[in-house]
């Protein structure tokens, strides 16, 4: 039998009968022009049937990604004005980059970190000659893949977690999406902390306020589907496709994959530092990461 695999928790409830979607909660609201959809896991239950932890999930949908034409000002402040919802007014925040920087649809979570503007290392005196002494207190790391450290990417966290004591962290990661068409150009801002390799059946030690101790957002972009969602969403009947689990072990990305990944990268960069430092303009955003 096909399983459709997502990460994606608006595809997973559209997925579900009418009859088992007791305990989860699916609206809409406006940000602007921009519309985006909340699906709310309420109960254990209910999180079983999505297999995906209680919490808030936000999907943006936005323009393709990796079109450099487009302006994205107002989806960069819908997803700004997210993560900032989220977070405690005060306190550190760690931002974790989170994949693999050596393979293309893996390294979002790696791009995004190096463009972060972290300000904890500065002194106060240097903060206010650099006139940043207003600035929130910010860290970022990118902590690599297991098969690149031997490390667990949740031991490398938890343990910088313990010393920083930050007030909230961010975990920044590329995602499975069901719907080809989703690749690119949707966006999920999570509060339920999340599990990295997860959409690609190789899921790690979760990062959340549980391992961790502090509450843990994820801020995440689809760029691969599984062979078995492609094939099915491409069949004449998609409700029945015996042949759609040979694919299952594949994993497809778009032919601009470079560009999406880039300009992903940019795009949440700017969203999370935006959430950050809301007193900074795009410009000034943008400067201070080059």
């Amino acid at each position: 039998m096909f399983f459709p695999r997502s990460d994606l928790a608006l595809e997973t409830a559209l997925t579900l009968s009418p009859d088992s979607r007791e305990g989860i909660a699916v609206r809409e609201h406006r940000h602007g022009c921009i519309t985006l959809t909340c699906v709310t896991i309420q109960t254990p239950q209910a999180a079983k049937r999505m297999n995906k932890p209680c919490g808030n999930y936000i999907t943006v949908q936005t323009p393709p990604l990796w079109n450099s034409l487009l302006d994205p000002q107002q989806e960069i402040d819908a997803v700004a004005d997210c993560i900032r919802h989220f977070l405690p007014k005060n306190g550190v925040v760690l931002i974790v980059g989170l994949g693999n920087r050596s393979i293309t649809p893996d390294a979002l979570g790696p791009m995004v970190a190096e463009r972060i503007i972290a300000t904890r290392h500065l002194g106060a005196s240097l903060a206010e000659q650099l006139g940043l002494s207003s600035l929130r207190k910010t860290a970022a790391i990118a902590p690599g893949v297991m098969g690149q450290t031997g490390i667990e990417t949740g031991e490398i966290v938890r343990s910088v977690v313990s010393f920083l004591k930050p007030s909230a962290v961010i975990a920044i990661d590329a995602l499975a999406a069901q719907d080809y068409e989703r690749l690119g150009k949707t966006i999920q801002i999570s509060d339920s902390g999340i599990s990295p390799g997860s959409g690609v059946q190789n899921s790690r030690k979760e990062l959340s306020q549980t391992t961790l101790g502090v509450p843990v957002l994820s801020v995440g972009v689809p760029t691969v589907i599984d062979g078995a969602s492609l094939a099915r969403s491409l069949s004449e009947n998609d409700t029945d496709c015996p042949d759609c689990t040979k694919a299952d072990s594949a994993m497809v990305t778009p032919r601009e994959v470079d560009r999406m990944i880039g300009h992903s990268a940019k795009f949440i960069a700017f969203a999370v530092n935006k959430a950050l430092y809301p007193q900074l303009s795009l410009e000034e955003i943008s400067f201070l990461c080059s």
